[in-house]
């Protein structure tokens, strides 16, 4: 390695301990013992670390907080919003407060001085806030993983997204459709990519060509309406859809309502001839549960992920986490009238 590409996380993979140890025994700080404090200089020095603009702002004391980066689109969801409880009520059982950063990035020197750690939350590999939140010299959680070329977080929190998508496609297929098609979200977040390429993978496995047409992240009812009109314009012969964005479900049921398209019935003969119509959504909320009819959906437990996050971080701050941890998070699948099923 060369100065250049050395991170405290390399540090803190090489000696063995948490990058909070690493930040605190090359600072000088913390209660770190002597011999474990001269471990980490010396791999240091060996590594050719040196520190960057970000780390040498690193605070000395514990602020009491962690940060919270969510995507710049997350104030009008209700996925993210209850995530956030989630944290919030996970970081105080630590005593810590949370800081809810601008979704357009602070530079990562003076969030450090801020905070004791961060948590990024479904991070773009083209948001160019993330590089220097996860270089900022405290420890970073990730919800999902970040696909960039920055260097890594010091853990993560994942859902298998590929499984739940399966068990949607696979849930359509079972109550009568053959061509299912997906409303995609756009971007290059871990989440994203997973329901494109699982798409694919998913119908070349299956015989089954899966009809794929992108719309924005944070689609809004009306995008989602709009992109459903002419996905079955365009093709009459799709009889179920799954739409990714959270809320973007009443905007199907409305497109497929103003085409005469009748939703929820299974029966295959409805299918084949293009009266039935199958709709799903990749994300569970009062817009899917509250819609009619209610839309059979996956139940992500925002705030269970949020909470599980906070948790994660609040243990790389204690120490109570290896660097580079991994944990899985559940999610289930609710089938509703939205797809022929019962409520």
């Amino acid at each position: 390695m060369t100065s250049r590409t050395v991170t405290l996380l390399d540090v803190a993979r090489a000696a063995g301990v948490s990058k909070s140890t690493v930040s605190d025994a090359l600072q000088g700080s913390g209660r770190v013992a002597e011999a474990t404090r001269d471990r980490v200089r010396t791999v240091a020095e060996e590594l050719g670390y040196r520190p960057n603009s970000a780390a040498r702002h690193l605070r000395r004391a514990s602020t009491g907080a962690v940060g919270l980066h969510l995507p710049a689109t997350a104030t009008r969801l209700d996925y993210y919003m209850n995530l956030a409880f989630g944290v919030v009520e996970r970081a105080q059982e630590d005593g810590l407060d949370m800081v809810l950063l601008a979704p357009s990035g602070t530079s990562g020197g003076r969030i450090a001085s801020r905070v004791d750690g961060l948590l990024v939350i479904d991070p773009e590999a083209g948001d160019s806030a993330v590089p220097g939140l996860l270089d900022a010299g405290v420890p970073v959680v990730t919800g999902e993983r970040y696909l960039g070329p920055a260097n890594g977080p010091s853990g993560a929190v994942v859902c298998d997204n590929a499984a739940s998508l399966t068990a949607l496609l696979d849930h359509v297929t079972e109550r009568g459709a053959r061509r299912p098609a997906l409303l995609a979200p756009s971007g290059s977040s871990a989440w994203a990519t997973a329901l494109r390429t699982t798409a694919g993978s998913w119908g070349r496995a299956h015989g089954v060509a899966v009809t794929l047409r992108t719309v924005p992240f944070a689609a809004t009812p009306a995008e989602a309406e709009a992109a459903t009109r002419a996905l079955l314009t365009d093709d009459p012969a799709v009889d179920a859809v799954i739409c990714a964005p959270d809320g973007s479900a009443p905007g199907v049921l409305r497109a497929a309502a103003a085409l005469g398209r009748e939703v929820g019935r299974a029966e295959e003969a409805d299918l084949r001839a293009g009266v039935a119509l199958l709709v799903a959504s990749c994300v569970d909320g009062p817009a899917t549960r509250g819609a009619e009819p209610p839309v059979t959906a996956v139940d992500l437990r925002p705030a269970a992920y949020g909470r599980a996050c906070a948790e994660l971080l609040c243990d790389i701050l204690a120490d109570r986490a290896a660097p580079d941890t991994v944990r899985r998070h559940a999610w289930s699948l609710e089938t509703r009238a939205s797809t022929g099923s019962p409520g």
